[in-house]
């Protein structure tokens, strides 16, 4: 499943914020507001996308970069998120 958000995240940043230049997409591990990737609006549409491909709602709280700040902070947080899910199944 990893892989599979990661490779999601990844296509949506490229096609939403870099027009589809991949060459522009950075490591996983940089941040994407300090690499100039996403900016705060951006920030805004990123949780949308979590929101509607993943069916979790971020809350506020949640807003931060230990979460949303790079690729493999998303990845893990979307993981950490299906499981309170799958455990309230």
């Amino acid at each position: 499943m990893e892989s599979r958000v990661a490779a999601d995240i990844r296509q949506f940043i490229i096609s939403t914020f870099l027009f589809g230049d991949e060459a522009r997409m950075p490591a996983d591990t940089d941040s994407l507001l300090e690499t100039g990737t996403i900016d705060s609006t951006g920030i805004l549409e990123l949780i949308e996308f979590l929101e509607s491909e993943y069916l979790f709602s971020v809350a506020d709280s949640e807003t931060v970069p230990e979460n949303l700040g790079s690729v493999a902070n998303l990845v893990r947080y979307v993981g950490e998120k299906a499981g309170q899910a799958a455990d309230v199944s």
